[in-house]
């Protein structure tokens, strides 16, 4: 304080020597002579140890002859270093200084003019030393004490509650100033605004009811001010919710009706939820079997047995909402779909275009999805194993379902292979049955045969020799389809007593010729004389293509067997009686007959 005091009293000791001398003092120890008679005086200035807060106005008046253009003024804490605070150029002189951009110190205003009479500067003219003691408030409390969530330190972060309109805001607030005059409260939930509280009795706090306070967010704004006239402010971020948030229907599994696991995932729990511009959401519940579960993750796993369920959620936000409820089902079927049969149109190698191919399968819980399943096909030489050999893998029919149309160039090419199909039926709920494997022959279309009713004999007993032994055989081959080729056709003979090692003697064998099955008719009759050689029973036999050239559907029916008896007659004794031997003749044709009708294969050769 003394170096100041010193310091003031030589800035005294020059402007004295200015004034009496037309001598300024222009600062840095350097003073030249002014032409200048103009005296400033500060009208308004701090006067000496004079205290100084908030916004000081500095006034300035002269004496003396002289035209001020205009005022220089500035400002040191030391007297040697000066900071400007204003250049003035018009009346009134005068400058508001904000004291508080100064830091708390001892200062000196010093100015100067310019007279534009003389062209030159006046001396410097100083006030005296004043104290700069500025407090700003300090706002050490701002909040309302109802019931919310959130901090309310940002816009971010607001502080939410659920109040009605008629409710009431409490709002509680304190600050430290050495002298504390009054706080306003703006930005409320309106309509209008609290009266401030202060100056005189301070009760810090308000308890704000509008009457009518609408939903939304707020930014209610605490105002301090001190008898200095400083202020400091401080907002708090809120906002009023009453609207419960509306939730949508979740994801149940995959998304599908059904799911094939009994771990049930319900997935966009929270985003399926919409709050609004409200708080957010807290949680969503969950009911099963009558209990609320809370849960905050956005996918929760669940357990339920198979079967058809239903549950109940809503959604609950920050401060208490609480949503719509809705119902959602889940549908669990872990059991895959049971296959019942095939039904496939018959295949030969006279046939023409494609067939029909259908699967017959049921799924009790979650039914059949016809769409994700399949038949597959391929062409196999045996009709045994996983893989068809022929076509070397499962080839897709080309349609979705379990039935369909499947065609291939020329079904002459497949005689006596096997189309092999397997089923893939999926459920609705993704379970998968893949079908054992199974064989259907493609048969020849051709079929010759005898016609049973039109084949036989003319006699059933006859006494054996060129003279009387000789029977007449009739035989008709017939074609079940047009046949232009030839067929080779055999009668055959052995007696019925023979050994294993007696085989059949060909008689004869004839050739029908090419055309003569392809009329309409589709048949050929064949007439055969055979001579019975001797007594005793023999065995007749027609054989339809004994090489087996021809490719049949069946094989086995292209023989036809006969029996004839050459009997011996004695010339020697009388007959008693007539009757016995007619007896016996109808009881041997009976037995020949029902000797025909059980031998259907023809015996070992």
């Amino acid at each position: 304080m003394m170096r100041r005091f010193i310091s003031v009293l030589v800035v005294v000791f020059f402007m004295t020597i200015g004034h009496s001398g037309d001598i300024y003092f222009l600062g840095d120890n350097e003073v030249k002579s002014s032409s200048s008679s103009l005296n400033l005086v500060f009208a308004n200035g701090p006067s000496e140890n004079e205290v100084v807060t908030g916004l000081f106005t500095l006034s300035i008046s002269s004496t003396g002859n002289g035209n001020i253009s205009s005022i220089e003024i500035d400002i040191s804490s030391d007297g040697s270093n000066w900071s400007s605070v204003a250049n003035l150029t018009n009346t009134p002189w005068l400058k508001h200084v904000d004291t508080t951009a100064y830091l708390n110190d001892t200062y000196i205003f010093r100015a100067r003019a310019w007279d534009s009479d003389v062209q030159s500067f006046t001396g410097y003219f100083t006030t005296g030393e004043f104290n700069i003691a500025n407090q700003i408030p300090i706002i050490t409390d701002f909040q309302l004490t109802n019931n919310g969530h959130g901090s309310g330190t940002t816009a971010t972060d607001r502080a939410w509650y659920r109040l009605a309109a008629n409710a009431t805001l409490n709002f509680v607030w304190n600050a430290s100033d050495d002298d504390l005059n009054y706080a306003s409260l703006t930005n409320v939930p309106g309509p209008g605004a609290p009266t401030d509280d202060g100056p005189g009795t301070i009760n810090y706090a308000w308890n704000w009811a509008s009457g009518d306070m609408a939903e939304g967010t707020y930014n209610p704004r605490l105002t301090v001010w001190d008898n200095s006239g400083l202020s400091k402010t401080k907002t708090i971020f809120i906002g009023i919710d009453r609207t419960a948030p509306t939730m949508s229907a979740p994801v149940i599994g995959d998304g599908e009706t059904w799911s094939d696991s009994t771990s049930v995932t319900i997935s966009s729990l929270q985003t399926s939820v919409d709050d609004g511009s409200g708080c957010g959401v807290d949680y969503v519940q969950i009911e099963r079997d009558g209990i609320w579960t809370n849960y905050t993750e956005d996918s929760v796993v669940l357990p339920f047995d198979e079967g058809e369920h239903q549950i109940s959620l809503r959604a609950v936000d920050k401060v208490g909402n609480i949503g719509n409820q809705i119902e959602l089902d889940v549908k669990v079927d872990i059991t895959e779909p049971e296959g019942i049969g095939w039904s496939v149109e018959e295949m030969t190698t006279s046939l023409q275009g494609p067939i029909n191919i259908s699967f017959s399968a049921q799924d009790l819980e979650s039914g059949i999805n016809h769409n994700n399943s399949k038949i597959q096909y391929g062409f196999d030489m045996n009709g045994v194993g996983a893989t068809p050999d022929q076509s070397g893998r499962w080839i897709d029919l080309g349609v979705e379902g379990l039935e369909g149309r499947m065609g291939v160039a020329s079904w002459a090419t497949k005689s006596r292979q096997y189309l092999m199909l397997r089923a893939v039926v999926v459920d609705n709920a993704g379970n998968e049955l893949v079908t054992i494997p199974r064989a259907f022959q493609i048969l020849p279309g051709l079929d010759l045969s005898w016609n049973s009713s039109l084949t036989n004999l003319d006699r059933l007993v006859v006494r054996p020799g060129a003279d009387n032994g000789e029977v007449a055989i009739s035989g008709m081959l017939e074609a079940n389809q047009m046949y232009g080729g030839d067929v080779t056709v055999q009668l055959q003979v052995a007696p019925a007593d023979r050994t294993a090692d007696v085989d059949w003697t060909t008689m004869e064998t004839r050739v029908v010729k090419s055309g003569n099955l392809s009329d309409e008719c589709m048949c050929e009759e064949i007439i055969w004389q055979y001579v019975v050689p001797n007594t005793g029973q023999w065995d007749i036999r027609l054989v339809i293509d004994p090489s087996n050239n021809i490719d049949e559907r069946d094989e086995n029916n292209n023989y036809n067997y006969m029996m004839v008896t050459g009997a011996s007659i004695s010339s020697v004794g009388v007959v008693t009686s007539f009757a016995p031997g007619i007896i016996a003749l109808i009881l041997v044709g009976f037995s020949i007959a029902w000797y025909q009708k059980k031998r259907v294969t023809p015996p070992p050769s």
